[in-house]
């Protein structure tokens, strides 16, 4: 019994062993490859710690409050699962898997800038503490119960009901937030990508916040364009273009259309392209196509829909 023991704990061992060798390998194949491709040192893990929780780099682009996950974000994620998922929590008393969804959301938590996908890996775990909870529910009554010999028991269930609320609930918001809440910016690069097809698009203008559209993922055509740069300033305070754009676009567009290659479309916001309006008509721009792209705001002024202006000189 005694060799046993020490036979599984050697193998366990071993096999800790084994891992961080093959952990420590790929790092330091990774710190090659980084060393030959940028002609320097570069420990990726220590930059990501550095930019992020040293130096709260990620502040460039946002910031929320301290108790946003709690408050807004995670509960967001499980919308209607939430009462599930706390009921789980404390039929289960399963504290080591709850502690690591509430450690993960404490932890990142601290940093000012703020994102759903951050905390996406502890989303099953929180989800199977729901799943928990309706099996509970869903457990047949004892035999001296009153609730077995009711009428309406099975038809009335708790855990019928439940799942019926979750359905009722879940499936109009996933099909609203996947096929209308901000399609825009998606339908706009399907069209320019049919317009690409037949050679009647030669450079486009992105006048949005850096990254708001697939961009070549979706086009798939060898097409000139070029958007807003937000690439982070090492000196604090000093706003990107896409920020300079977003306070000021008239004057922002002024300045730059005095060394622009003159696009044959321009892409913007419903809310930028009001204030810009004057300023395209007047460089022979005219509107060709508006796509809807949502009905409130998120995180920015109202972008109600997303407007492809072309040049007349086409």
């Amino acid at each position: 019994m005694c060799i046993s023991f020490f036979l599984v704990l050697f193998f366990v061992i071993c096999l800790h062993i084994l891992v961080y060798s093959i952990r420590a390998l790929m790092l330091g194949l990774s710190s090659i490859v980084d060393r030959v491709m940028y002609n320097s040192w570069i420990f990726v893990p220590l930059n990501f710690l550095k930019f992020n929780f040293l130096s709260s780099g990620g502040d460039y682009y946002g910031t929320h409050p301290w108790h946003w996950y709690f408050s807004q974000g995670f509960s967001v994620m499980l919308f209607t699962f939430l009462p599930f998922s706390i009921a789980g929590i404390i039929k289960s008393k399963y504290w080591k898997l709850s502690g690591l969804v509430a450690w993960v959301l404490t932890l990142y938590s601290v940093l000012g800038h703020k994102e759903f996908r951050f905390v996406l890996p502890v989303l099953p775990i929180a989800l199977m503490f729901s799943g928990y909870s309706l099996a509970v529910m869903a457990k047949p009554a004892p035999p001296n119960s009153r609730r077995r010999s009711s009428p309406c028991y099975k038809c009335c269930s708790q855990a019928g009901f439940a799942v019926f609320f979750l359905l009722a609930t879940n499936i109009p918001m996933a099909l609203y937030m996947s096929l209308v809440h901000q399609r825009g910016t998606e339908d706009v690069m399907i069209y320019l990508s049919k317009e690409a097809r037949g050679d009647k698009v030669s450079h486009i203008l992105f006048l949005m916040p850096c990254h708001a559209t697939p961009y070549y993922s979706t086009l798939h055509h060898k097409v000139a364009m070029r958007f807003l740069d937000c690439t982070p300033s090492e000196e604090k305070g000093i706003p990107d273009e896409s920020d300079r754009f977003m306070i000021d676009p008239v004057g922002f567009m002024e300045e730059f259309s005095k060394n622009w290659s003159l696009p044959s479309h321009i892409v913007l916001f419903e809310s930028q392209e009001q204030l810009l309006r004057d300023f395209l008509v007047l460089h022979s721009f005219r509107e060709s196509q508006r796509f809807f792209h949502a009905h409130f705001k998120v995180d920015r002024d109202l972008q109600a829909s997303v407007v492809i202006y072309t040049s007349d000189h086409l």
